[in-house]
């Protein structure tokens, strides 16, 4: 959807950065209160903000078109929750260096047939139980590296980001044929250094266990395979346009019945329960509202911030993306991009004049929506779910600075500022 430019006071950009702060220390702080009243916290934060655009600046229309993008957005990383949890899989247990490549491999490019949330919510379980014997803080981290973020690059189906420019007029299959070099270099990249990392811990095994790892040999095992056809339901769902709402209530809908229809040993082996998409969805009503200030300041802003590069709109867009939701920061610096050259995002031939004019910026703009929203737990919509299911599963995972410091600045910003030098600069 396209509005006005809306014109904030930019300390109404501070309940969002309030709401960042607070989710990224109060864990260690008192994570006890935190546990308990995280939820309201959010939406305290998200009313607020909301109050000062229906009564302060007369946009309510705003809000309405933000919990829109939230409805949807909840419908379907809940739906895909829900069936994927319904999919009992029953991986060979070896755990070796190779096989985990392989995995992860497997994950990013089934993310660009189910979206990075669909493959991260079908691959985390059997990943963590394949990893039993020696599971780290980082075999999950590079999950959320690989498979829920940087694998879904490819495809309008991929990651919500490429979704929206589908819908804008980019041609399905464009955005493959200009990504595919700096994906796999990306993917390359990052899984040699997971290798690296693993390939030591596995070391660190004693010989008694590396040969029971190695000896495992349980085949692979499906249950549950009737939730292919909920899936496929919600991935054709994402395509519906009008009516409104439609396609989340068939995503909804096929959520119920899988639930429903699933029997109950598939919940209890796969340990489900429904805290991770709950956490989920109250923090992020909360920040799909607080941050409407920074997107409409970063919207009316955007011609003066002296970007008009390719390689500016990669870092702005990556650095934004990191910490705003990926989406509508990638909807906002294209529409900018094309303001720049005088042409409307709304206007489908202004698209295709654009792509065949400055490629490049609409490429940038894309790889750094998608790949730097591995940067933080809040960067995609996957990261968060994918952590609390981890930590359910008794996985001590870093807090959300350790994730940046240790993490996400010293693996991925070396490779994307070499896609940035190869690509874009």
């Amino acid at each position: 959807m396209e509005h006005a430019h809306t014109v904030v006071n930019p300390l109404w950009i501070i309940p969002f950065v309030l709401l960042l702060a607070m989710i990224a220390v109060m864990p260690f702080v008192n994570g006890d209160w935190w546990g308990r009243n995280y939820r309201y916290v959010a939406i305290i934060l998200g009313l607020t903000t909301a109050g000062y655009y229906f009564f302060g600046l007369d946009n309510g229309a705003r809000v309405l078109e933000s919990m829109h993008e939230y409805v949807s957005f909840i419908s379907l990383i809940g739906s895909l929750f829900v069936v994927a949890g319904g999919v009992h899989i029953t991986i060979r247990g070896r755990s070796t260096p190779v096989e985990n490549i392989l995995l992860l491999a497997v994950g990013a490019v089934i993310a660009n047939l189910l979206g990075t949330t669909g493959a991260s919510m079908l691959l985390i379980r059997p990943y963590l139980r394949n990893n039993k014997y020696r599971l780290s803080p980082y075999h999950v981290v590079f999950f959320i590296f690989v498979v829920s973020n940087i694998g879904g690059a490819l495809t309008p189906i991929g990651d919500p980001p490429l979704f929206l420019g589908y819908i804008k007029g980019i041609p399905f299959f464009w955005i493959m044929e200009r990504m595919i070099q700096p994906w796999l270099l990306v993917l390359v990249l990052v899984l040699a250094v997971f290798y690296i990392i693993d390939r030591r811990n596995f070391a660190r095994m004693s010989a008694a266990m590396r040969e029971q790892v190695r000896r495992e040999n349980d085949s692979t095992k499906l249950s549950g395979m009737h939730n292919l056809i909920f899936l496929a339901v919600i991935i054709g769902s994402v395509f519906i346009e009008h009516p409104v709402f439609l396609r989340e209530a068939l995503m909804i809908g096929a959520a119920v019945a899988s639930y429903y229809t699933t029997k109950k040993d598939i919940h209890v082996k796969n340990h489900f329960t429904f805290h991770p998409i709950e956490e989920v969805a109250f923090l992020f009503i909360g920040i799909f509202l607080t941050m409407l200030p920074a997107l409409d300041w970063l919207s009316a802003n955007a011609s003066q911030l002296g970007i008009s590069s390719a390689g500016g709109f990669y870092w702005i867009t990556g650095a934004l993306s990191s910490v705003l939701d990926n989406a509508p920061t990638y909807l906002n610096f294209l529409t900018a991009a094309l303001g720049l050259a005088g042409l409307e995002v709304s206007n489908q031939a202004h698209v295709h004049q654009f792509l065949a004019a400055e490629a490049l910026h609409v490429v940038a703009i894309s790889a750094a929506a998608v790949f730097f929203g591995a940067m933080t737990y809040i960067g995609n919509g996957p990261n968060f779910m994918v952590k609390a299911i981890a930590e359910h599963a008794g996985v001590k995972m870093p807090g959300f600075f350790g994730y940046i410091i240790r993490f996400s600045v010293p693996v991925l910003l070396p490779v994307f500022l070499l896609v940035w030098l190869i690509f874009f600069s």
